[in-house]
Formats: structure tokens, sequence, C-alpha cells
């Protein structure tokens, strides 16, 4: 079921199966996706890395986000794009910036309880019942299910990844440090530089990660350095010269070194290694 507006809103609420499991290879700009697997064992291959989901597992992906199914059970997909509903515009009220969206060094899975999964269940019927609607009022409604989703979604997850533990003030300069490093990973490197940004020490952004993360601030813009040169290995075809260099290295030296010892295999080895792997079976 999609629904388009007439200033190109686009909202669309799929079920997704074995037989139309290349819907999630589709990429579209200014797309967000929500992906709710209702059974075990999906396998799935996101940026080069394969993951397994099982049931009320959900993931929340961005257009930039590279997805091949391997092995698909069965999942609910609901994709929007920003003139439908703008993570940034909305982040006071959703909380979703750099939480389940834009924090991409790491892919957002949430697992939900029995509860939430109920409750998920009767926000996902309400919304699909309103995509049958066809009256002036159906935007709006269509955006108060999709925000009552993500609202579920971030509670979840934030007490999952223990963001219950900080003052509300600190919450959001954690989502503000994950923005901007989505923002500024190519430029910027250092904790120091983000600090300055959010008018904060380095030290009080180690501190705070350290109550909610095993991974220091300083991992998470290497985390993000690492993923977007995966990406650019695996789906492009440009130099390795120049992917260094878009992720902020001015030598293939240095870059070479950075990624062989975060990924323990050098950039043409990784690519070799994952043309290898998608050449078709003859």
């Amino acid at each position: 079921m999609k629904y388009i507006g007439s200033t190109n809103e686009y909202f669309e609420v799929v079920t997704i199966s074995k037989e139309n499991c290349y819907l999630l290879k589709e990429v579209g700009n200014e797309r967000l996706s929500l992906l709710w697997f209702n059974t075990d064992n999906n396998v799935l291959v996101i940026d080069a890395v394969q993951y397994t989901f099982n049931k009320n597992q959900i993931i929340c992906t961005t257009e930039f986000h590279n997805i091949k199914p391997v092995q698909i059970q069965g999942l609910q997909l609901l994709r929007f794009n920003r003139p439908f509903y703008c993570i940034s515009n909305h982040d006071s009220e959703v909380g979703c910036k750099g939480i389940l969206y834009f924090g991409s060094s790491n892919l957002p899975i949430i697992n939900l309880t029995n509860k939430d999964a109920d409750i998920l269940e009767t926000a996902w019927k309400m919304l699909c019942i309103e995509m049958e609607s066809r009256d002036n009022l159906q935007l709006e409604m269509l955006q108060m299910m999709l925000k009552r989703i993500l609202i579920l979604c971030t509670r979840v997850y934030k007490s999952q990844e223990n963001f219950d533990q900080l003052e509300h003030n600190n919450d959001t300069v954690v989502r503000a440090f994950n923005f901007l490093v989505e923002q500024h990973f190519r430029e910027k490197h250092t904790v120091s530089e983000y600090a300055k940004l959010l008018n904060k020490s380095p030290k009080t952004l180690a501190n705070l990660f350290k109550k909610i993360s095993h991974r220091t601030p300083l991992e998470l813009i290497k985390n993000r350095r690492m993923l977007e040169a995966r990406r650019l290995l695996s789906y492009t075809n440009e130099p390795i010269s120049e992917i260094g260099y878009q992720i902020g290295f001015n030598d293939i030296q240095s870059f070479s070194r950075f990624f062989k010892k975060n990924e323990g295999s050098s950039p043409s080895e990784f690519r070799e290694m994952h043309l290898s792997e998608n050449k078709p079976s003859l």
C-alpha cells in the first residue's frame, strides 16, 4: 500500500516475503525505512556485513544503507521520505535523530518484548486501515500513526541501550553527537572537534558514553569512517586512493593502515573478496 501526496510525500507499507524481497534493494532519494521481522532466520547483508534477524526484531535504515536479501522468511516494511515526515524537524518530540536514524556507525537493532510487539501490532493495524482512507485528513492521520510507531521504537531502543540512565539534557547531547558525526565524519576525526561544536569537554563526552555504551566517542567516529570505506569499496568502482581521500586520508598508505587495523584485511583484499562473493555462479 502506498501513499503519494500532492507535494511529493511518499509513504509505503508492505509485507515482504521471499517472492518480493527485491523491494528491500530499492533505493529512493531521502527515504527512510523500518523493517519489522515477524519470523525467525531472516538473513540480510547490509553494507557488506551479514546479519540474521529473528521474530520481533526491528531495524531502521536510511537511503545510504545498501541491503542485499539472502534469506527472507517474512517481515513488514515501512518506508517514507522526508517530505512526508522529517526526522530532523520532529526530533524534539520523537527523539529519533542519532538513535533510530543517522547514527549509522552502528545499525540500530531493536528487540521487542511480547508486550511491545502487541502494542506495535495494534498501531500497525490502525495504520493499514488508515492507508485505505481517501480524504483530506489522510496525510495528517498517517503522519500521526507513523509518529506513534517511531515513538514506541525509540522508547524501546533507549531503554535497551540504557539511555534511561542519562538525564534528558545529556540524552540530547549524545544524540547530537551522533548526528554531528554523520554530518562531519569525512573532515572531523577527533573527539575534541565534536566537543567544541557541542560546547562540551572531551572528558564530558567520554563520561556520558561510558554510561550507555561500551564504545567510546572516538570509536564511534572511527566506526563511521570504516562504514563509509566498506560501502565505497563494496558498491563503487572508485580508486582506493580516492576512497581514502573521501574519508579524510591524504595518502593511500595511511588509509590502508587504518583499514587493515580495523577490518583485518587491506582495502584491495576486502574489495576483491566482496567482488568474488557477488559473482554470479555459472
